[in-house]
């Protein structure tokens, strides 16, 4: 008797601790915070230091495929006592601290929501540093998801009905009414949004698995399919003039997903034969094995003189949201 008696309480206790945790997540504030900005939490001479150092060269470094240099994150450092009210409500932050033992954790929606939270800490600075150099792939990811799925949100609030990509080519894409079509053909699709002093646009089609599977140079195919494409279908601003691959400038070449489906991504600089046009690119080759066919999804952005990681990663979350019918 005694024991079904604790059995019952234990069990609700556990059903208590539950009910507190559900409520603690639903009376959470929203997060805020610009994309692609980071708040690091660590003591300012921890900072200014060798730990410093290394979370500037993680995750401040480079963005792949940017004419110009601009960083993975913008990031913001907080002393730890300064981390509270409204400052914890930053929808993503690190916070590195010292502790007996090298510690590494991610969590979300601690102190609002959506929320993205890394604990990193260690016995020693270079502890500390061990721990940031091994798990900097997973903490890039982490975050990079987060801010991928807020540019979704955002972009669901303005949706473009829109069902011609569907019906012509089986793909839907979640695009906001700011984009409108420039071109449109049964397999070839070409959708822009005017921006300040330049232009963001997409484009949609479709080739055979033999354009970039023909042999192992992937990266080759992949930059003679987008200038094969760029010379018919791509026009300049001038006679003669048409999209190329910038020829100066190798693109990387990445492992990706869309929709569940395995697909190339690759990252570089445009040009336009012919014309002092230039800029960057983000491409996707999505492997479609029920058509027989790769699905190409690729935005570029024409900005001269001006930032354009926002401008990429806003593109990335649109054909990121990509079905495949």
């Amino acid at each position: 008797m005694m024991k079904n008696f604790l059995y019952l309480f234990l069990i609700g206790i556990l059903f208590t601790s539950c009910d507190d945790e559900v409520n603690k997540k639903q009376n959470l504030s929203n997060s805020s915070g610009r994309l692609n900005n980071l708040s690091i939490i660590v003591d300012n001479n921890l900072w200014e230091g060798e730990i410093g150092e290394v979370l500037r060269e993680n995750l401040a470094s480079p963005v792949d495929g940017l004419p110009q240099q601009e960083p993975l994150f913008s990031m913001n450092q907080i002393p730890p006592k300064a981390f509270s009210g409204f400052v914890q409500n930053n929808r993503t932050f690190l916070k590195v601290g010292q502790s007996k033992a090298p510690q590494f954790e991610v969590v979300k929606d601690t102190f609002a929501k959506p929320q993205t939270g890394i604990f990193v800490s260690g016995p020693s600075k270079e502890a500390i540093i061990e721990t940031l150099n091994a798990h900097n792939d997973e903490i890039i990811k982490s975050f990079k998801d987060t801010e991928i799925k807020e540019q979704q949100r955002r972009i669901s609030k303005s949706l473009k009905a829109d069902k011609l990509l569907e019906e012509n080519l089986g793909v839907s894409l979640k695009f906001p009414t700011a984009y409108r079509y420039a071109k449109t053909d049964e397999d070839f699709f070409w959708i822009r949004k005017d921006i300040p002093n330049g232009s963001m646009e997409i484009l949609v089609y479709e080739v055979p698995f033999r354009v970039i599977d023909k042999d192992t140079n992937v990266i080759g195919n992949i930059i003679k399919m987008r200038d094969s494409i760029g010379k018919e279908r791509v026009p300049g601003p001038t006679e003669g003039s048409f999209l190329i691959t910038e020829e100066a400038y190798a693109p990387y070449l990445f492992t990706s997903k869309i929709d569940g489906k395995f697909a190339y991504e690759t990252r570089g600089t445009w040009e336009v034969k012919n014309a002092f046009m230039a800029g960057p690119f983000i491409n996707y080759a999505v492997k479609d094995e029920k058509n027989n066919r790769y699905v190409i999804l690729e935005g570029f952005v024409f900005r001269p003189s001006a930032t354009k990681r926002d401008n990429i990663f806003e593109l990335e979350a649109i054909l990121k949201s990509a079905k495949l019918k």
